[in-house]
């Protein structure tokens, strides 16, 4: 009797952990998978006008100009964190920034959670406008640029016959191509538009090497902060200010 009293105790209290751990799990919120205290920190390079860019020292753009949208609606500070867009990913799997927004278009090598898309977006081709350039297939023997790790570089390496130079920072890929270093660059569509009409020599190729969508991206163990992300979006994108956003930056 003893020893059946001892297993009946010793099962309840398995039971009673197990609903310990249940209600904690349950109590877990999305603010407490931020790295700050109410603080949303976000990575951001800001060489990809019109998504993001420095204009006197200020960084300006839609993804900026979102985030400030965004943070009314979940309720925190949003703090950015300037670096390379290569390193983004990584920042965020380290966990030293919450999430990443820099232009992100879906990759499945990139182990990180997506976002409800925010935009639609291509991967084009920015050339000259005498380059006698007109498509992909014109780039067979001439060298195309393309920003370190974007799916710009993956669409730039299906190239046939393309050399392939990357290059941290979509800035320099243009003035490359301005200078003649390049023949082309694989920029965002959104991003080579504004190159276009901030430069009269330069044009964007009307066939898209790939069709894409922008979002947001966090940690594959964020689950709850991406799904407070993803009300986030829904609302803004419903929101007078997605529009006018949409057209104040031209996209």
């Amino acid at each position: 009797m003893k020893k059946i009293l001892k297993i009946a105790a010793v099962a309840a209290m398995v039971l009673g952990c197990s609903a310990c751990s249940q209600t904690q799990e349950e109590e877990i919120s999305w603010q407490d998978q931020l790295i700050e205290e109410n603080t949303l920190i976000v990575g951001i390079s800001p060489d990809y006008p019109p998504y993001e860019s420095l204009e006197n020292g200020e960084m300006v753009g839609f993804d900026v100009d979102m985030m400030a949208e965004l943070e009314k609606y979940l309720g925190v500070n949003v703090e950015f964190e300037q670096m390379t867009f290569s390193t983004i990913v990584d920042a965020v799997n380290l966990g030293q920034v919450d999430v990443g927004v820099s232009g992100f278009t879906y990759d499945p090598e990139r182990q990180v959670l997506f976002s409800d898309p925010y935009l639609e977006s291509a991967q084009v081709i920015l050339t000259k406008k005498d380059s006698g350039i007109e498509s992909a297939a014109d780039l067979s023997g001439k060298v195309v640029g393309a920003q370190l790790g974007t799916t710009g570089a993956d669409a730039a390496a299906e190239i046939e016959g393309a050399s392939v130079e990357l290059n941290q920072d979509a800035n320099i890929l243009v003035e490359a191509l301005k200078a003649g270093q390049m023949d082309a660059v694989v920029v965002d569509l959104l991003v080579a538009q504004n190159y276009e009409e901030s430069d009269s020599s330069l044009v964007v190729l009307d066939e898209p090497l790939v069709d894409e969508e922008n979002g947001i991206i966090c940690s594959t163990s964020n689950e709850l902060l991406m799904d407070a992300l993803n009300d986030a979006i829904a609302q803004f994108k419903e929101s007078d200010a997605y529009e006018e956003l949409k057209t104040k930056w031209g996209m």
